[in-house]
């Protein structure tokens, strides 16, 4: 037999801080959900609940229309930290 490996059971972590309400414009929530080439993570990936997880679509499709995130990345020109220009 076959040894399987037990992963630790991801939670999501909007719902252990108790967040009703994801907004678009709060970019420190959404930068976790955000891969470096600002795709969206899948829910196996960040652990998201279903209703979390499409909280977090909408608000970055919404940040993305309001120019808060970028739709694209240059593949030559990758930033290391895409929102430490917001930061400042």
């Amino acid at each position: 037999m076959s040894n399987k490996r037990r992963y630790t059971k991801k939670y999501c972590k909007y719902c252990e801080a108790k967040i009703k309400m994801i907004d678009y414009k709060d970019l420190s929530l959404l930068k976790h959900t955000l891969s470096e080439r600002y795709k969206i993570m899948p829910r196996r990936l960040t652990g998201n609940c279903k209703k979390h997880q499409e909280m977090v679509e909408k608000a970055i499709k919404r940040a993305r229309q309001a120019a808060f995130i970028p739709y694209i990345v240059d593949r030559k020109r990758v930033i290391d930290n895409p929102f430490k220009a917001l930061e400042e």
